[in-house]
């Protein structure tokens, strides 16, 4: 999979696209009819269907086609898509797009924990419908649908720490199974009830919002066919626009034929008296010797849609932890395919909510009312930074005032139709989301927080008494060559608490002061560096400019740039020590990491302070500094350093005498 050239139309990269990025809007045939027929009104039944599958067609034509596949794609960022890849290219142009770029992140790991709960679950629900299997499955009993739906679960999050480079070669094939299965049964049951073909036309649609009684609360199960539309986006790097682009007209069609069908077949069972909405019509109009086959098909399509979804979040927290959104996490590659990472803590917290989802609802109709609630916020977020990308391309106002007005029209009424769920089960992906939301805000702000009082000193000033300490022999060696993590972007400054530990702390002699920064780069796979010898062979600053999906092994990197230098003659590293520079043999490298802790020494607003504290919080059951790094714990020695960020002035304080004069 990973020497398919994706930039280009083939056979094979059509295959991989399909198998990659549709799982999740592949799958909404589950369960959107169900959910707009569950409340349907006596006698306005024809109404309710033409209707509502005329707001599917024209939501998926305006939302998905020209939103995400026309209009988004193009903000790629070198071949990249997602929130945080378009909030990377817009980010240098107003600061407060951090906070949408929070909440449609946010809101998107919200529709990965819900994803794969409902889409297993509708397609398991199904086994219902084989007349055999009824004394196994009683309608009142969720107890085994709910056994069978966490086993698959369970076994879906257990492989992922072994990669899926072989299992996602079998997505392709997978789904287009599924889509083709789709299509054939939906075309079946087209001539059922020709009046559905009234449904490309959108003034069904209209009508249906305005004079049905409650046809503007069914956006809510309408917008459950775009859920995937973001997941659509944030794919972008792994099939290439093109093969997006070809592969969309596909699985377009595809869908709206078995909406079409589903449509058709429920005005037959109407018309005949023998509708039964109990029964999912997706499963129901399929040939009864079949179905056992199609439960078997959509099961294996519900878990290639979960699996994209894992896959999403996985990507989407490592740009986040480049990008200084989200505490630093373990981060894997389990296979050398480009993009594929695992997290086992974002692993452990997905699948413990998708579990407490499957206990807390029980059964895939509730479940809807959890889903696509928080999946809005993360359209709405995409539609500003898309117009603020936009802007930065110098597009006419008029035309990024025509998609802002349209698009926030389109997607605030989504949100207004399920703020409707939010008593019914839509306070979960709330409660989920905003609790994400907070995880990125602290560490955001707690950041601007720091930055306001770190104090950085020109390092010109302390270069003579670096110098001097690394030749007084007075002083036993601390290393030969020693490393610091530096966050000062301008070269000819230095953080004081650096200099502090080296002349202050303990003073650290060595040979080599060796002072490295990481430049966190727009752009997703950027690997440079540069040198800059301050005093040759005494101080050296190294600067890496590192892609924001670019995994930091500083020590790794390290080594590669002292290898150059050292073959370009523009470092001796060999040992000082007379026994082992007559023997050449390599000096030793140490790094040291600065760890923080809040001082008591601090007054801050309440706000603040309670953001430190929760930082500090953060902190500790995070990544360490050094693994964040990637640096070696044999390498690394730990130093404390006190977090001073408002100290405390007001301490009234006087001193007394013996037999209590004062003075």
């Amino acid at each position: 999979m990973s020497k398919i050239n994706i930039n280009r139309v083939s056979l094979a990269s059509l295959v991989i696209a399909l198998g990659i990025i549709y799982g999740d809007i592949g799958t909404s045939p589950l369960y959107v009819l169900s959910a707009i027929t569950r409340d349907s009104i006596p006698g306005r039944f024809e109404e309710l269907i033409v209707g509502g599958i005329s707001c599917v067609i024209w939501t998926l034509t305006l939302q998905t086609t020209i939103k995400y596949v026309v209009l988004t794609l193009r903000a790629d960022n070198r071949g990249e898509g997602g929130i945080f890849s378009l909030y990377a290219l817009v980010r240098r142009q107003r600061k407060w797009l951090v906070v949408p770029a929070m909440i449609g992140g946010a809101a998107l790991l919200a529709d990965g924990i819900i994803t794969p709960p409902i889409t297993v679950t509708s397609a398991i629900e199904g086994l219902r419908q084989i007349p055999y299997l009824h004394r196994f499955l009683p309608e009142n009993d969720p107890a085994p649908i709910m056994i069978i739906a966490i086993t698959i679960i369970s076994m879906l999050f257990f492989v992922q720490q072994f990669g899926t480079d072989y299992i996602g070669k079998l997505f392709g094939p997978g789904m287009i199974t599924w889509f083709l299965m789709m299509a054939v049964i939906g075309s079946m049951h087209l001539v059922d009830s020709v009046s559905i073909f009234k449904a490309f036309n959108p003034y069904y649609a209209v009508r249906l919002i305005i004079d049905y009684p409650s046809g503007f609360w069914l956006l809510g199960a309408v917008f459950l066919c775009t859920t995937g539309a973001e997941a659509l986006y944030s794919d972008l790097g792994h099939a290439g626009r093109k093969n997006i682009y070809w592969t969309w007209v596909f699985v377009k069609i595809c869908l709206i034929i078995n909406y079409l069908g589903q449509g058709a077949w429920l005005l037959k069972q109407h018309s005949a008296g023998t509708l039964d909405l109990s029964q999912n019509p997706f499963y129901a109009m399929m040939p009864q010797s079949f179905r056992i086959f199609g439960i078997f098909i959509a099961t294996g399509a519900a878990v290639i849609a979960s699996q994209a979804l894992i896959s999403g979040s996985f990507t989407l927290i490592s740009e986040a932890i480049r990008l200084n959104l989200w505490p630093k996490m373990k981060i894997k590659y389990p296979t050398e395919e480009k993009g594929q990472v695992f997290i086992p803590g974002i692993n452990t917290l997905l699948w413990v909510g998708c579990l407490c989802i499957v206990l807390h609802f029980r059964s895939s109709d509730k479940m809807e009312a959890a889903y696509g609630l928080a999946i809005t916020l993360c359209m709405i977020s995409t539609s500003i930074l898309f117009a603020n990308y936009l802007i930065g391309r110098r597009s006419k106002k008029r035309w990024v005032v025509l998609y802002l007005f349209v698009y926030l029209l389109i997607e605030f009424s989504f949100l207004g139709a399920n703020l409707n769920k939010f008593p019914h089960g839509g306070y979960v992906a709330i409660i989920v989301g905003g609790i994400l939301f907070g995880v990125m805000y602290i560490w955001y702000r707690s950041r601007k927080i720091k930055n306001r009082y770190v104090e950085f000193v020109r390092l010109e000033h302390y270069i003579p008494m670096i110098q001097e300490l690394s030749n007084d022999k007075s002083i036993p060696m601390y290393s030969t060559h020693l490393v610091y993590m530096t966050s000062a972007n301008n070269p000819k400054e230095i953080e004081h608490k650096i200099i502090y530990s080296i002349l202050n702390r303990k003073p650290k002699r060595a040979d080599i002061y060796w002072f490295v920064h990481v430049d966190i780069l727009d752009d997703p796979y950027t690997t440079e560096f540069s040198v800059e010898h301050i005093i040759p062979n005494d101080i050296i600053r190294v600067e890496f400019r590192l892609g924001f999906r670019v995994e930091q092994k500083i020590q790794l990197m390290m080594k590669r740039v002292v290898e150059e230098l050292y073959a370009n003659k523009e470092v001796n590293i060999t040992s000082r020590y007379d026994s082992l520079e007559r023997s050449n043999v390599a000096g030793d490298f140490r790094f040291i990491v600065l760890e923080k802790f809040l001082s008591t020494d601090n007054e801050l607003p309440f706000s603040e302070k309670l953001i430190m504290r929760c930082y500090f919080w953060l902190k500790r059951i995070s990544l360490s500094e050094e693994r964040g790094f990637g640096l070696d714990p044999s390498y690394v020695h730990v130093e404390k350093f006190p977090l001073i960020v408002s100290p405390s002035r007001n301490m009234n304080l006087k001193r007394v005498y013996p037999r209590g004069e004062e003075v």
